[in-house]
């Protein structure tokens, strides 16, 4: 009885020209486009692809590489996977990648200094052609990101914008958003508003901050220091709707009254939805929510989430064209400068905000 080995004989250059009836070399030329491509007839070409995809011919990655030392790769390097503010920005960057025929290789840094330099050097390591990080955190070396172009290799930043002159980024006006969430509520008729800040080690933090200060100061809004409370420094991306909850827990047990609750971020919010409900008021007949970022989770909440959208997957591909746009550069010999993009962000009226009524807390 006959016995297979179990191994799928790989189909090499070799046998596309003896299947076409070229030599080897003409058929690298054809399938590597190589720039001798441009003297072989069409209907010679024609043959050989024809010949390639009729057994099944995949072009040896390794080999490639070997060849080019190009890895047709970007890495993309992250805060923390888990956090549902990745999942858009990845499926933008992913996108423009393929587009590309470029293969993104992702590592998480678990919200980690030492983490994020282990797996930047590991990413350094697979040959990637750029690198992406999405980044709301301060700890990061910003001279390790600077020296990358010192090897060639092209960076972009998301949500944080990269002292100097060496690394693009892509980042939302977060003082412009502060803003929006404010002026939404205070249209409403709402002047009792309690605040929950960010944590002091996020970047976002203090801009967006800035935006609602700002705003109230321009209409004459007090804000009261005793409705304003602040995230602590916790790198779980889970602590914003447990912050979230034990904040209003709180305020509410300090016999704070409010009639609106502007959250750092969604799951802030969130965690803010459920210690009112909880504590058996309504969103919104007696309290109205304002998140921040537009997750996935805030349209499915309920009531769904009156929210600042970040154009969070437009922002991962604009990062990944100009990671592209610079490798681009490199391989043509032309001259190539960063670029800051700073999008704008846009108010989502749902369910979770409500004209404010005088009688609210008195039901």
């Amino acid at each position: 009885m006959k016995r297979h080995s179990g191994k799928v004989k790989m189909v090499t250059m070799r046998d596309v020209a003896q299947a076409s009836g070229f030599s080897p070399a003409t058929v690298s030329i054809v399938l590597n486009s190589a720039p001798l491509a441009r003297y072989i007839a069409p209907a010679t070409k024609k043959r050989i692809e024809d010949a390639a995809k009729k057994l099944g011919y995949r072009p040896n990655a390794m080999a490639r590489f070997l060849r080019s030392k190009r890895s047709q790769s970007v890495g993309v390097m992250l805060f923390d996977v888990t956090d549902p503010f990745c999942a858009p920005i990845l499926r933008g960057i992913e996108n423009a990648l393929y587009q590309s025929s470029y293969v993104p290789i992702f590592a998480d840094a678990h919200n980690q200094k030492s983490r994020f330099e282990h797996c930047l050097e590991m990413l350094l390591d697979h040959h990637v052609e750029a690198l992406i990080v999405v980044a709301n955190w301060l700890f990061v070396d910003i001279q390790l990101l600077a020296d990358l172009s010192k090897r060639n290799i092209t960076a972009a930043t998301i949500c944080w914008e990269v002292p100097g002159d060496s690394v693009s980024s892509v980042i939302v006006d977060n003082e412009a958003g502060g803003r929006l969430a404010l002026e939404h509520l205070y249209h409403l008729g709402h002047r009792k508003i309690a605040f929950i800040r960010g944590p002091k080690m996020l970047i976002d933090s203090a801009p967006r901050w800035k935006g609602t200060q700002k705003f109230a100061h321009s209409v004459g809004l007090e804000i009261d220091p005793s409705m304003v409370v602040q995230l602590p420094d916790v790198w779980d991306p889970n602590s914003g709707f447990e912050g979230g909850y034990r904040l209003t827990e709180e305020l509410l047990q300090r016999k704070k009254k409010f009639t609106a609750m502007m959250a750092f971020d969604d799951l802030t919010a969130l965690g803010v939805i459920r210690a009112l409900t909880k504590a058996r008021m309504k969103v919104p007949e007696h309290c109205s929510v304002v998140g921040f970022d537009d997750v996935p989770l805030s349209s499915m909440s309920a009531p769904s989430l009156t929210t600042v959208r970040q154009p969070l997957e437009a922002m991962g591909n604009l990062a990944a064209s100009i990671v592209m746009e610079g490798i681009n550069a490199g391989l043509e010999n032309r001259e190539w400068s960063i670029s800051r993009h700073k999008v704008s962000p846009e108010l989502v009226i749902r369910d979770s905000t409500m004209a404010a009524a005088l009688t609210a807390w008195d039901d």
